[in-house]
């Protein structure tokens, strides 16, 4: 196994990198525009890059083949999930406070990003710099565990993982940062239940599902975990195409480092297919209390996919082939929530009046530290898509619906 690039103990990796870490650019510096918007502000969507000690906590059987992070060819510092060099190394994942112009799809090493990516204490000071109250955040490349062959050691590095976010990462501040742990949902729903029951004794308010599972979401495998959730009133959440192997027709595969400019788009509309037939094969009617946030994927084309989903329960009412017996829109807002950027089609949209659904189902972000990331101008961005907006619906999308799927 190739060396790692960093030091595996907890405490000289800690002392390591705050002693090493600097500001990239100094766009990074630079204070955020003030914004007269006093509103709370609660991001549903942000992520952590893992530090290098994210896997200590393995069992000694695993620790000798456990993820690294690694020198790439590129120069930058990357995860090594097989011992070999990184197939991609730190760029687009880890672009906050870097001017558009400064945007690099890879490259970085692991001392040129902000230590807000690792480091909770760090997360919530960038988060008084933003604006932001309180963060909810996803994995970073510890999502590649559902892609790995030895199931063995995937389970293993995802729970180092949970107990990473959990007992490091969101102790840092629990009252604002919502950690994700990861559900190992291909492994068996007594495994994914397990993990859920652990994860939520342990201090969880949500837990993460892969966007790829092996098994589409609507199949009955399932129903163990949706009832367990519901039971426990855990909200569950999805990423865009975030974990597990990508469809065979999708050549965008950014772990392959296949990133475009069409990938990204893409994945705005990744969503449908699996919030489709979960809705209408009755999975939240079934289960009233399921809460399911789909995250980075906006909100403009809802009305769209609502208006199609009620068409087709109108059309094929009588045809005996439906599994539900309300009209699928009903779960915006309810039970489906989706996150939203800086979406200016769908905040008009909410300001016609015209789909009351949307500001009931829509969760404000800022993706940091992504290359679309909102930071450090979150107030001034959310000021200028709020204006105009009724105020309890600005309510809503700012902070109360995720404020009350998570509890926060």
């Amino acid at each position: 196994m190739a060396q790692s690039t960093t030091p595996r103990n907890t405490a000289q990796t800690t002392a390591q990198t705050t002693a090493q870490t600097t500001v990239p650019t100094a766009a990074q510096t630079a204070a955020p525009i003030a914004a007269p918007t006093k509103a709370r502000i609660i991001s549903a969507d942000c992520h952590v890059n893992e530090p290098p000690h994210v896997f200590d906590r393995v069992p000694a059987e695993f620790r000798d083949r456990t993820p690294r992070l690694m020198r790439g060819e590129d120069g930058g510092d990357g995860w090594s999930f097989d011992g070999k060099p990184p197939k991609r190394t730190y760029g687009v994942e880890a672009m906050a406070g870097r001017a558009k112009d400064e945007h690099v799809a890879s490259g970085l090493r692991f001392e040129d990003i902000l230590p807000g990516n690792y480091d909770g204490a760090a997360h919530v000071a960038d988060m008084e710099l933003d604006g932001v109250d309180v963060s909810v955040v996803y994995p970073a490349n510890a999502i590649f565990t559902y892609q790995a062959a030895d199931r063995a050691l995937a389970q293993a590095c995802m729970l180092a993982y949970n107990d990473w976010i959990l007992d490091e990462f969101q102790a840092a501040d629990p009252s604002r940062i919502v950690g994700l742990p990861m559900l190992p949902v291909d492994d068996g729903m007594r495994a994914a239940t397990a993990e859920l029951e652990r994860v939520l004794a342990a201090g969880a308010k949500a837990a993460f599902l892969p966007g790829n599972p092996v098994r589409p979401y609507h199949d009955p495998y399932y129903e163990e975990l949706w009832t367990a959730a519901e039971r426990n009133g855990l909200p569950l959440t999805y990423h865009r195409t975030f974990g597990g192997k990508p469809q065979e027709t999708d050549w965008d595969n950014v772990a392959n480092n296949n990133f475009s400019a069409a990938g990204t788009v893409h994945r705005f509309f990744s969503s449908t297919r699996q919030l489709t037939y979960m809705t209408l094969a009755g999975v939240f009617e079934r289960h009233p209390g399921l809460r399911m946030v789909v995250g980075e994927v906006n909100f403009g084309w809802l009305p769209f996919w609502a208006q199609t989903m009620d068409e087709q329960f109108e059309n094929q009412h009588s045809m005996g082939t439906l599994q539900v017996n309300s009209p699928p829109s009903k779960v915006l807002g309810e039970q489906v929530f989706v996150t939203v950027l800086d979406d200016r089609v769908g905040f008009d949209l909410v300001k016609s009046g015209r789909y009351p659904y949307l500001a009931a189902a829509a969760m404000f972000s800022t993706d940091y530290p992504h290359s679309v990331c909102l930071w450090p101008n979150t107030r001034k961005i959310a000021d200028e898509l709020t204006r105009g907006l009724d105020e309890t619906d600005a309510e809503r999308i700012l902070s109360g619906n995720a404020a009350r799927v998570y509890g926060v």
